[in-house]
Parts: C-alpha cells; sequence; structure tokens
C-alpha cells in the first residue's frame, strides 16, 4: 500500500507575485484540504538563502542575480509561504537553495522518516521547481502525481509541453479533481 505526501513547492511571496495565479491558487487551497481532511502528510518547500547568499555562486546563471532583485533569505517577506497556503501546525517547511526541492534540503529525510512513497506535486513555476523536484524524484525511486491546475508557469506552452509530453514519461498527470476522485474512491 502506498503512503503519499503533497508538495507545495515555492508557493512564497516572492515568486507568487510574479505570476497571474489566482486559479492556480485555488487548486492549490483545494488539494490542500483534500491531503488535510484525508490525513495525507503536506509538505512546504521554499527557495531562501542565508545573509550574505554563500551558497549561490558567480557561475549560477539562475540565482547568481537573486541578491540584486531583493531580499531572498530566510526572514525575508518573500521567502515565507503566501498567507493563501500557509502550513498548519506540524506541517514541515523545508528550505532549499537550489531548483529541486531536494538539492540542500532535508526533504528526503522528512520523507523517509514519514514511510513516504508517492509524491504529489503542486507548485511554481512548473519548469522550475515542480520539474527539477519530479526528475529528482523519480531518480530516487518515488512514484509521483503532479496536480496540472496546481501547478503554474510564466509561460502558459511552456507549462502545456511540460504536463502533455514531458510529465506522463516520469508520473501521472492529472488535474486536482481528477486526484480528489482518486482519494474519495481509496477513503
Amino acid at each position: 500500500m502506498s503512503k503519499s505526501a503533497l508538495l507545495v513547492l515555492d508557493v512564497q511571496n516572492g515568486v507568487v507575485s510574479h505570476l497571474d495565479n489566482s486559479e492556480m491558487l485555488r487548486a492549490v487551497q483545494k488539494a490542500l484540504a483534500t491531503a488535510r481532511q484525508s490525513n495525507i502528510p503536506v509538505v512546504f518547500v521554499r527557495v531562501a538563502f542565508s545573509e550574505g547568499y554563500p551558497e549561490i555562486g558567480p557561475r549560477n546563471k539562475a540565482f547568481s542575480q537573486i541578491g540584486n532583485f531583493g531580499d531572498m533569505t530566510t526572514s525575508a517577506h518573500a521567502t515565507q509561504i503566501h498567507e493563501s497556503v500557509r502550513p498548519m501546525n506540524g506541517e514541515p517547511l523545508v528550505t532549499k537553495y537550489r531548483v529541486s526541492a531536494f538539492a540542500g534540503s532535508n526533504l528526503e529525510v522528512i520523507l523517509r522518516a514519514k514511510e513516504i512513497d508517492t509524491l504529489i506535486l503542486t507548485g511554481i513555476a512548473t519548469s522550475g521547481a515542480v520539474l527539477s523536484t519530479l526528475r529528482e524524484a523519480s531518480d530516487k525511486d518515488f512514484a509521483i502525481k503532479v496536480l496540472s491546475d496546481a501547478c503554474g508557469d510564466a509561460d502558459p506552452e511552456v507549462h502545456r509541453v511540460l504536463m502533455e509530453k514531458v510529465f506522463p514519461r516520469q508520473a501521472d498527470v492529472l488535474t486536482v479533481d481528477d486526484w480528489i476522485a482518486e482519494v474519495d474512491s481509496i477513503d
């Protein structure tokens, strides 16, 4: 019997503010409500850095300019989980230092401690955190489900291609409503 966890990736103030995402946030909220009601563990993941950004090397194209765009330290407003999907007591908040939720974080330790073997992915960006986490989770032999409407990307075409052509090679891609129906059939 599989044991699942819902991952909420980079749904934090500084990331949410860059997308038109009200529908996506509602889908994440719906997935959170279902997971909590069904006793499916929820893990929140954010990207944040230490003061002075010692984790960021100058050759890292994705992160090397972060210091120029505002405060992305662990205590900054930009790195806090968005108010619409805040963690409840007991729900872990994992801080990562790269794109994948596993990179530089304690995510795998938490998942293994809870004997999780199936990950349900939501978050921002489809072409960033979701893609990188899916790939690494697959390499770590997790079963994966991606909730297509609970993920967002600045480029809708990239989101579509990933959901329709790339992700199905390593994950089940379904809507939040389809996932809820699946969960309800097990309960």
